[in-house]
This record gives C-alpha cells, structure tokens and sequence, in this order.
C-alpha cells in the first residue's frame, strides 16, 4: 500500500510587462515545467512558456493595457502591453483552459537555473497532447 499522498509544493510567483503597467500573479507547482516552442510567434520572441491552470492565474492591474492578438485558428489569444509591447501572458492555442506566462517576465524567479523543454510548435497538431496536461487542475 502506498503512503500518504503528498501535497503539491506551490509557491505565488509576481511579474508584469517591462513598464510595469500590467501586473500579475501566478501560483505554480514547483519545480515548475518550462517550454521553448519553436513556432513562429514563439521563436521570434524566445519566449519561455510556464503553463499554469486559470484558476491559478490573477491579472492584479493593467487590463486596460492589454491589446489582443489573433492569427490561424484564433483561439490562442497573445495578449500584449499597449504601452511597451510586451507579451508577458497569455491563453495558448494548446491549453485554452489556462495561462501561459512567460518566465522571463517573473521576478525573483531564476528560471535559467531550471531544464527547459523544447516544443516543436512548427508541427503543434502532432504534439499539441503533451501539453495538455499543464493546464489541469491537480
């Protein structure tokens, strides 16, 4: 028989866009599973994905400074400051449920010190199910 399930480790992280007009809070699961996808949005902004569920995501200030972005399918939706530009989360094509945000928009978080995985978002219909996962409560 197994032991006593273990609770989940959790830590609130705090970030925002590079002039501070949009905030945000996330609660993750630590260590936290980080991605690199190579698709086209992605690459051109080496942008670090930490994939969280909604219920786990707050947007503390800034909504009136968010610009919304569409392409393809339209269901990922990049959101970005309309004052510095900068994408620093947003709702993914892959996980529709949650938020990704992006690591190197936290503070007092050393993702670089944390394996990255790579995601080839250039073929995302192939692998589109290992990600899944990451937005589910659990």
């Amino acid at each position: 028989m197994d032991g006593p399930v273990k609770a989940m480790e959790t830590r609130t992280l705090h970030g925002g866009c590079h002039c501070g007009a949009v905030r945000f809070a996330v609660e993750v699961a630590l260590p936290p599973a980080l991605q690199r996808c190579n698709c086209s949005m992605c690459s051109r902004t080496d942008y670090i994905h930490l994939i969280v569920p909604a219920s786990r995501f707050r947007l503390l200030q800034g909504e009136e400074s968010l610009s919304e972005y569409r392409f393809n399918t339209g269901t990922a939706r990049h959101l970005f400051c309309k004052v510095c530009g900068i994408k620093s989360f947003y709702v993914p094509r892959s996980n529709p449920d949650g938020y990704s945000v992006n690591a190197r928009c936290l503070e007092d978080f050393d993702w670089q010190a944390l394996p990255v995985e790579s995601f080839d978002g250039q073929h995302w219909e192939t692998h589109a199910d290992r990600l899944a996962h990451l937005s589910r409560e659990g």
